[in-house]
């Protein structure tokens, strides 16, 4: 698991399911047992690394968007403001 695969699979679920959460991600590279790809925030939460965020923003520079309050991605829709980050 590298974090293309990591970002690609992210991008189908969205597909699949309209967004994904990043709780769902991180599980599954745990149970990969592909921490590298992981970091720990300043909560002490694992989360995903500057690879894999990178990697995925590349796939989906203007489609999608980043809801922080319920840290899960989703597709991007008119009422979003320009950038990377959505209110919801």
């Amino acid at each position: 698991m590298d974090a293309k695969s990591v970002s690609d699979w992210m991008l189908a679920q969205i597909e699949k399911e309209g967004c994904i959460y990043q709780d769902d991600v991180v599980d599954r590279i745990v149970r990969a047992k592909a921490e590298e790809l992981l970091r720990e925030n300043s909560d002490g939460n694992l989360v995903l690394g500057t690879t894999v965020l990178n990697a995925f923003k590349k796939l989906t520079p203007d489609s999608v968007v980043w809801v922080g309050p319920d840290r899960y991605w989703r597709w991007r829709v008119a009422e979003d403001e320009p950038g990377r980050n959505a209110r919801g």
